[in-house]
């Protein structure tokens, strides 16, 4: 297994996906997936940006039967049914070999279609582009080509949202219909929108309704992820202490982007004991690299919205965002001009509004380095 896998630079990745030894817990969500697909049913895979989705997706492929095709593809660039189009395509030829029996088979399909194949000068891997001023066709030709096969198939679609902003209005539609026709395919779909995804899955009026079993991933629980660091640490040389991880998971809320960041950087210190200064200089030097970022935030939004970004990262989690003690302390004017507001950061991502484990209502800022700086600066 371990061969398949390239070795990182730094044992702390900050994105792809190099094996298990990499990778962090998600034990029972890997299980409950795989299993999921191996019993012929879809999955949708919810959760907020950076927590590792992608990762888990490629995690799950390796435990899934070895002679089963696992192809994988992000539409989050993807503005139009015509580019889906292209990424599908290019998805596939990247995954098939055209030395090999199947992959001939599946590259000949393809080309029948008449695309534009070309090669990334950089990473070699080949783009797709289809011209043509219905995409439909072409999408169900090649999802109907591969349901032909007798060995499964998962497509995992990533960022599948995408696919609600998209000019052509009844994409989900036409893809469920022909999804449905499908034999030895299943999907594993993945987004970041929840409110997006929940539209499209949970509303009996639309056509994915209740269509993929919905998973919803978690923070990596902070016991797991502190014996995970202070392993990974020891296994090349360095020795982290439990109060030094204890601190640094705290500081970055256990979210697995800014963990993986944060180790990151403590990696490269030339020393082989950290204490707690390390970490906290090391994520000083981060809030400082980035900003000029959180500046440019700044001129995105109103007064207004602004000032309620910085209330709420003050605050940390907030539970009343209209209430009269939180908008008097924090002199945001009316609970009309918050209630606006809200909206707008939560539609620029710049919060999230999230429930509790009592079914409590709550808002938090995103970014957990742009909290970090906003508590440290305001």
């Amino acid at each position: 297994m371990a061969g398949k896998y390239k070795t990182p630079t730094n044992p702390f990745p900050t994105s792809g996906y190099y094996g298990p030894r990499y990778f962090c817990d998600r034990e029972k969500e890997s299980q409950q997936l795989a299993q999921f697909l191996q019993n012929g049913q879809s999955c949708l895979l919810m959760g907020h940006r950076r927590l590792g989705k992608t990762a888990l997706i490629h995690h799950v492929k390796g435990l899934l039967p070895a002679d089963w095709e696992f192809i994988y593809l992000d539409i989050l660039s993807t503005e139009n049914e015509q580019q889906l189009l292209n990424s599908l395509g290019a998805s596939l030829l990247q995954h098939f070999s055209e030395k090999d029996s199947t992959g001939k088979r599946v590259w000949e399909f393809v080309k029948s279609l008449r695309p534009t194949i070309s090669f990334d000068q950089l990473s070699g891997i080949p783009q797709v582009s289809f011209q043509t001023s219905q995409a439909e066709k072409p999408i169900i030709d090649l999802l109907s080509f591969l349901s032909s096969w007798q060995k499964p198939i998962v497509i995992a679609i990533d960022e599948f949202q995408q696919i609600h902003s998209y000019p052509e209005k009844n994409t989900d539609a036409w893809l469920r219909s022909a999804i449905q026709q499908l034999q030895n395919v299943v999907f594993l779909f993945s987004g970041s929108q929840q409110s997006i995804l929940s539209e499209l899955f949970s509303d009996p009026s639309r056509p994915f309704y209740k269509s993929a079993s919905p998973l919803k991933l978690e923070k990596i629980n902070k016991e797991e992820y502190k014996k995970f660091i202070v392993n990974t640490f020891a296994k090349h040389g360095k020795t982290m202490p439990s109060d030094v991880a204890d601190q640094l998971l705290d500081w970055t809320k256990c979210h697995t982007y800014y963990v993986q960041l944060l180790c990151n950087r403590l990696y490269q210190i030339p020393t082989t004991s950290y204490e707690i200064s390390d970490w906290q200089t090391s994520a000083q030097q981060i809030l400082n690299e980035n900003e000029t970022f959180f500046l440019h935030y700044r001129t995105l939004l109103s007064l207004h919205q602004w000032k309620l970004a910085v209330a709420i990262a003050k605050t940390g989690r907030v539970y009343g965002p209209t209430s009269k003690d939180f908008i008097g302390k924090n002199n945001l004017g009316s609970s009309a001009t918050v209630f606006k507001s809200l909206d707008v950061l939560i539609e620029k991502e710049m919060i999230f509004r999230e429930f509790d484990s009592e079914g409590n209502t709550y808002y938090e800022v995103y970014d957990v380095f742009f909290e970090r700086w906003i508590q440290g600066t305001y």
